[in-house]
């Protein structure tokens, strides 16, 4: 299978699609700001309402699943802020972390550099990608396992940032440690994160030393009873669906074919990753352009309000539009049904 998306990717008209989009790349700062101080805010509301209703009425359930989707929106505004161009946005990025990422103990560092990699040609889809793992090439039930380790997830960044992180001041080896295996939102466990340079930001530190405060301050005001110990059960469990879904998000943004040991042209990562232009139910478990994740990886610094006009423009004027929905998925569902089976399919080979 990988050698016949070669073979295709090799007649991709990426010199034509380039020049269908080149007025498409300029960001609209005004829609990045409404779109995500909206989010934080109705997030922000229905979090307080699930902790004020009663636990498992119709007010409490509802308003969780409204602080889960718009939480979800918020949080995923980090893809964006990695691909800013060095110097811009900077009071978005502040906003950003101050409403956002240290509230979720994921500070957009976590993000910078480690996603640059996912997108470099000599990277993308090798083991030194920490966000790529073989799921179409391997036995399925390790998807099925992917997904459920995010049952943990919030523990173990709780556990990092308020014990660890201040032991790793203290000891430096800790500290060290902790940056190569638990500073960077990937998906391949085994991943190692290269000490820091000029991609990973100037205040990476400040950025840990934030979320510590923000973790140990809600734990103080547990501790004196202003904020009650519902509080840390709905952030739990927030974070934990917000991961969740991202998780499954994740297994239908590529194809997954890549073993590791290949790498792969920009035509090439766009056949190995996965449109799903669909409707509103796209634009919940994939938000803020997530849905045309293989049209992003032709247009990385795309921002995300212009990949929807970008997709429906390839597909109506590209000279080859069949190769170009080669990497669309009718539905979510329908690329998790296809990642299987390609699964599957190399383990029978196999044997």
């Amino acid at each position: 299978m990988l050698n016949d998306m070669k073979v295709k990717a090799a007649d991709f008209p990426l010199k034509e699609a380039r020049a269908l989009v080149k007025d498409l790349m300029k960001a609209n700062p005004v829609i990045y700001w409404v779109d995500f101080l909206l989010s934080v805010a109705l997030g922000a509301g229905a979090f307080a309402v699930t902790v004020w209703a009663d636990t498992f009425s119709v007010l409490g359930i509802v308003a969780y699943l409204v602080a889960v989707f718009a939480l979800y929106r918020a949080v995923i505004f980090i893809h964006e802020i990695v691909h800013f161009k060095k110097g811009s946005m900077t009071s978005f990025r502040f906003a950003w972390n101050v409403l956002c990422g240290f509230f979720v103990l994921v500070p957009a560092f976590m993000y910078q550099g480690v996603h640059i990699d996912h997108h470099k040609r000599d990277v993308y889809g090798t083991k030194e990608d920490g966000e790529y793992l073989p799921f179409g090439a391997q036995a399925p039930w390790k998807n099925v396992w992917y997904v459920m380790t995010s049952i943990f997830l919030p523990g173990l960044v709780a556990v990092r940032y308020l014990i660890l992180t201040p032991l790793g001041w203290i000891i430096p080896p800790l500290g060290r440690l902790l940056w190569q295996r638990a500073s960077s939102l990937t998906i391949d466990m085994d991943y190692r994160r290269p000490p820091p340079t000029e991609l990973d930001g100037k205040y990476w530190r400040l950025q840990e030393v934030c979320a510590t405060v923000y973790g140990w301050t809600a734990v103080t005001l547990g501790v004196y009873g202003i904020l009650p110990v519902k509080f840390f059960a709905v952030w739990y469990a927030v974070v934990f669906l917000v991961l969740f879904m991202n998780s499954i998000r994740t297994l239908g943004a590529h194809a997954y074919r890549n073993p590791g040991d290949q790498k792969m042209s920009v035509a090439e990562q766009f056949l190995d990753s996965v449109d799903v232009p669909g409707g509103m139910l796209s634009a919940l478990w994939a938000p803020v352009g997530l849905r045309f994740h293989a049209t992003h990886h032709l247009f990385p610094n795309m921002p995300y309000h212009s990949l929807g006009t970008a997709y429906a423009r390839l597909k109506k004027d590209l000279p080859n539009s069949e190769l170009y929905l080669e990497a669309s998925r009718p539905t979510l569902a329908h690329a998790m049904v296809t990642l299987w089976r390609d699964a599957r399919a190399s383990q029978q080979k196999k044997s």
